[in-house]
């Protein structure tokens, strides 16, 4: 009541009612004259809106004092398309102070300030990043670059003249060679180390959770702080869950910190290990024990799905389609604990096709094709006479009639062919179902009712009123990909390879297939292992070749000019060296005249 009041008394005084609306969601009439000019922008009007409420309201407006300096600044900020004041003034709030340093910024260190956020974080970047055209335009101005080299320059990541002036000459020398130095001279340099500093100074997320939680987080800390440790959030997270209603001594406490931290510390990786042969050898050893034949889906006799060598090959090489795809459908509610419920998502989701609910005749004399249903099956399938009616209406050239239980179809041309054509078409229309879902197999697991699928469709059963969208998932690594993105596809390679190496009863740490995983999808699309993605794209012509098509490898790279660095472990061995990873990564000398005067 008291907001209606409000805006009442808010429009008597001249102020519109959306005006009016906006401002009694914040204030009473007392508290608007007491209010600035500032205050009122906060809720999203301009700065003369603001001044003519506050004169509406009977008070001079009461603009804070701020300096030229500010204003001018915030002035600059809102040039930026979608930045409204209020925007403009948390990023002058955060402590930036120009278009320059924004345009320094990562967009991380944007998007941690408060009111801000990752979505406005991009509109800011977006607005500042010119397109590749202005970009390609900019850059060749600048002497010695061409539109060839300022394509290459786009490509490595560098997009204005400010990008070229913070890049060393020594990075600009590896993409576009000896005129960096030239370059570098008209361009001039700029020491952005400064700015990029605010960066680490943004303050971490605050964590909300329980004032018990909280405590024991604090206590962990203090602990991790004094032993000078380290454990990441979700360790410690993790540790909370467990013990957080044990109320553990600290003595005890300490202890259980102490073990975790040794054995996290054991867990992690040396310098300079070569973890990505490690990892091929610790999935490879195991794949050659793999068996070669399809399996029965654990529990669900009635569905093949390929398991063994040839899934993990699927899983790796990143294939369009699996060779069985499967779903295992979740339900959410009532479906979950009502079979007959869960019968119907189920007969909603198999296709369902004529020739499995009703008799197909063809009948030469009177030329027409006769279709008796199957009462039956159509009520087992949920399935009415009009339902068969209305799937015939797609077939061409054709009269329906329905006489009694049957339907009849005739062709409007009374030939033998036609009779025959619409004979086979009939056969194979679909009445009800989901396009791709060749069966579905309902099973009762751990109280609830759960429906396995032979054949795939994500996107579509996902829509389905009844299905727990956050368990169901898919044997279909790039429907997941489409639909749920790439960090949910990296979770479903990660999961299927893990699976099918269980399986078969081979552990291998789940660490390797999550190297596997990470480097399939780190560009944001999921790559094959293999000469269409990860190892065709290795930087190392010889890596290159000795994976496939060595010649035709070679043939190309000779023709670009392209130079083998041999960081890499494979092109090291190729020349018989040590490779530059463990103890090759260290270079030792002797200086010999010293040794001999006893140094």
């Amino acid at each position: 009541m008291a907001k209606k009041d409000t805006m009442k008394a808010l429009m008597k005084r001249g102020i519109t009612e959306e005006q009016a609306k906006k401002l009694s969601e914040k204030f009473t009439v007392a508290s608007l004259k007491k209010a600035s000019v500032d205050d009122i922008r906060k809720l999203g009007f301009k700065k003369k809106e603001a001044e003519e409420i506050l004169g509406k309201v009977g008070v001079k407006a009461q603009i804070k004092k701020t300096g030229d300096e500010r204003e001018k600044i915030i002035k600059e900020f809102l040039k930026i398309k979608g930045i409204g004041p209020s925007k403009a003034e948390a990023l002058y709030d955060a402590g930036f102070r120009s278009m320059l340093e924004l345009k320094l910024q990562p967009i991380e260190a944007i998007a941690n300030v408060k009111g801000i956020g990752k979505k406005y974080a991009i509109i800011i970047k977006n607005y500042l990043t010119p397109s590749k055209d202005e970009a390609i335009k900019e850059l060749s101005e600048v002497e010695g670059i061409g539109p060839s080299k300022a394509e290459k320059l786009i490509e490595a990541g560098y997009r204005s003249k400010l990008d070229l002036r913070v890049a060393s000459e020594r990075e600009l020398k590896k993409v576009i060679g000896s005129t960096a130095s030239k370059v570098k001279e008209e361009v001039g340099s700029l020491d952005a180390r400064g700015i990029l500093a605010k960066a680490e100074e943004v303050p971490p997320p605050t964590i909300e959770e329980p004032k018990k939680n909280a405590e024991l987080r604090k206590k962990i800390q203090k602990i991790l702080d004094d032993s000078e440790e380290f454990l990441p959030r979700s360790v410690i997270d993790n540790i909370i869950i467990k013990i957080v209603d044990k109320e553990l001594p600290q003595k005890k406490l300490k202890e259980l910190i102490d073990k975790v931290v040794y054995n996290y510390n054991r867990a992690m990786m040396d310098p300079m290990e070569a973890c990505g042969i490690v990892g091929a050898q610790s999935i490879g050893e195991p794949g050659t024990q793999m068996t070669m034949r399809t399996f029965h889906y654990a529990g669900v006799a009635e569905i093949n799905v390929t398991l063994g060598l040839p899934r993990l090959i699927e899983i790796v090489d990143a294939r369009k389609s699996p060779s069985t795809p499967m779903m295992t459908v979740y339900l959410e509610g009532g479906y979950k604990v009502n079979k007959d419920m869960a019968k119907k998502i189920a007969n909603k989701i198999e296709i369902t096709r004529l020739i499995n609910v009703a008799e197909v005749n063809t009948d030469l004399g009177n030329m027409k094709v006769i279709v008796k249903p199957n009462k039956k099956a159509i009520e087992r399938k949920d399935i009415t006479i009009e339902d068969i009616e209305k799937s015939f209406k797609p077939l061409k050239r054709t009269k329906i009639n329905v006489v009694g239980d049957n339907i009849e179809v005739i062709p409007t041309q009374e030939t033998y062919r036609e009779l025959q054509r619409i004979s086979e078409e009939i056969k194979n229309v679909k009445i009800k179902g989901i396009d791709g879902i060749k069966r579905a197999i309902i099973r009762k697991e751990k109280g609830e009712y759960v429906i396995y699928t032979e054949g795939s469709n994500f996107e579509e059963i996902l829509a389905m009123e009844g299905v727990d969208k956050t368990r169901t998932t898919t044997n279909d690594i790039y429907a997941i990909y489409k639909v749920l993105g790439v960090e949910a596809a990296r979770n479903a390679i990660i999961n299927e390879a893990h699976n099918t190496l269980q399986e078969q009863g081979l552990n291998v740490d789940i660490r390797h297939i999550m190297l596997v995983a990470d480097t399939m999808t780190a560009d944001g699309t999921v790559r094959p292992i293999g000469r269409q993605g990860v190892s065709g794209e290795k930087s190392s012509v010889m890596a290159r070749a000795a994976f496939e098509i060595t010649v035709n490898h070679l043939l190309k790279a000779a023709k670009r000019g392209e130079v083998d660095e041999l960081k890499g472990v494979a092109e090291n061995i190729i020349v018989g060296q040590p490779i530059k990873l463990g103890t090759g990564s260290v270079e030792l000398s002797v200086d010999v005249s010293k040794m001999k005067k006893g140094e």
